[in-house]
């Protein structure tokens, strides 16, 4: 048997600072509506297609990329495809590397894998994966990192929102059924990652986008994250990819050591993993096949080279404070490199009170960077933002509301938008909604610096840092 040991010289903790160096001055957009469609941010272009709007239930109407399936099985392939051909293209590329963006996240539902998703109750639109091919290859020519963010899970795994591609309030991702099937996702998506030339830009993978805050609501989601990391650790052993402050091994026989699909199937039984996470491995494998024939990657998947160049893919969770009530830490999974992202929006609320001032307070003594440190959880990145506010707004505000954020979000490892831009249309009242939800108009109208590690006032903070207000969190 060929032996496989992951594992480098550097202790852990030299491991964690060499990661944590490399993981600093992330300047991003979410690539959000594009694969994985909000009609809130595109309201016209929803109607067009043949969406609906719901005023207060998005169950009530087709307001979702399920319900729009659901709605029209005939057509909805076409329709997305025309939609994923011209949200994002080369042209916006260009734009966001001229802006200095360095990183883009990429929201995902687990439907871009579309043998995951069970016809018999389940609708979707296929024909994503081609584009993310693309668009992936776009961003690696133009040098710009991704992060493939599972923002839709199996089973759905927040109610009431458009985000995870099926409004309801049954929600089952926390069930043994649904887990598999995201684990599944994420050792195929790891497997493109390395193997997938088109895949080059990707150096991380979130594992869920925004599970329920309340953690007895979320039971398995600790045993998942420690699922998800091995998962991703077992391809990238299979593969010979040296896995930082690791002591996993796999063992994989000269006969397959030639074809990753071979081997992965193999290793599926090794027993140095949980039953759990072995499933997921040999169920990927089929789909794999499926996925190299469609696209003419069946010599780069059967006849893979080990000991491959690329480092190992850094882990991604929302952090342990996102939830309250016991919930477990995503840092009790992390084997190599990981890295975590907290998402702050004023505008929904309970952050600080309706006013200039009290936000500026609220954001220019943000503690969320050093209380995740304490417990484990950095390098963090803020994955999700934006100058949205529950108040109307001044010009002279959104100057000050950008330079704050990008300064407290970037003493961690960064910073991500949400979202690279919105629908400007008589829907979203011209250009009200772009104005403070994209970023490419926030350039435009000068909120946001065209360097993004510039500052219009580095001070603005100082006159608001050590003040008191009526904070609700910080």
């Amino acid at each position: 048997m060929r032996h496989i040991l992951a594992g480098l010289v550097l202790s852990g903790t030299l491991a964690a600072r060499a990661w944590a160096a490399q993981l600093t001055n992330i300047h991003g957009v979410n690539l959000g509506s594009w694969l994985l469609l909000e009609p809130w941010m595109l309201p016209q272009e929803w109607l067009d297609m043949g969406g609906q709007s719901c005023a207060n239930d998005c169950s009530s109407c087709i307001s979702t990329e399920s319900s729009f399936a659901k709605a029209y099985p005939d057509t909805v392939d076409t329709t997305f495809a025309k939609h994923w051909d011209t949200w994002f293209t080369q042209d916006h590329v260009n734009t966001l590397k001229a802006a200095g963006i360095n990183t883009v996240r990429v929201p995902l539902g687990y439907w871009i894998v579309e043998a995951l998703v069970d016809r018999s109750h389940e609708s979707y639109p296929r024909g994503g994966l081609e584009y993310l091919r693309r668009g992936l290859g776009w961003l690696q020519d133009a040098g710009i990192q991704a992060i493939l963010d599972h923002h839709a899970l199996p089973g759905v795994q927040t109610a009431g929102q458009m985000f995870t591609g099926n409004c309801t309030s049954d929600v089952q991702f926390y069930t043994p059924y649904n887990y598999h099937r995201a684990l599944v996702w994420t050792a195929v998506m790891t497997a493109l990652s390395h193997l997938d030339p088109t895949f080059g830009s990707v150096f991380a993978i979130e594992a869920i986008n925004e599970p329920i805050m309340n953690a007895t609501l979320t039971p398995g989601y600790g045993n998942f994250q420690k699922n998800f990391v091995q998962v991703i650790r077992a391809v990238e052993l299979i593969l010979g990819i040296f896995v930082p402050s690791s002591s996993l091994s796999v063992s994989v026989s000269p006969s397959v050591s030639n074809n990753f699909t071979a081997a992965l199937s193999a290793t599926s039984s090794e027993t140095t993993f949980p039953v759990e996470v072995q499933t997921a491995l040999s169920e990927a494998v089929p789909i794999l096949l499926e996925i190299g024939v469609a696209f003419d990657l069946q010599t780069i998947f059967e006849a893979s080279p080990f000991h491959q160049s690329r480092p190992p893919l850094v882990t991604n969770f929302m952090d342990v404070n996102w939830q309250y009530d016991n919930p477990s830490n995503p840092a009790d999974a992390a084997i190599g490199p990981q890295a975590y992202d907290n998402h702050l929006y004023y505008s929904f609320g309970g952050v600080a009170a309706a006013d200039p001032r009290s936000y500026l307070i609220s954001i220019c003594n943000l503690t969320r960077i050093q209380a995740d440190a304490a417990v484990g959880n950095s390098p963090l990145w803020f994955g999700e933002w934006g100058l949205s506010t529950q108040f109307n707004a001044t010009d002279e505000f959104l100057y000050k509301w950008a330079d704050a954020q990008k300064l407290a979000y970037s003493k961690g490892a960064g910073w991500i938008y949400w979202n690279f831009k919105t629908e400007i249309s008589t829907l979203t009242n011209g250009s009200a909604l772009a104005r403070q939800w994209s970023y490419l108009e926030g350039l435009k109208l000068g909120f946001l610096t065209q360097d993004p590690a510039a500052y219009h006032d580095p001070d603005v903070c100082g006159p608001y840092i050590n003040s008191t207000t009526n904070s609700a969190s910080s």
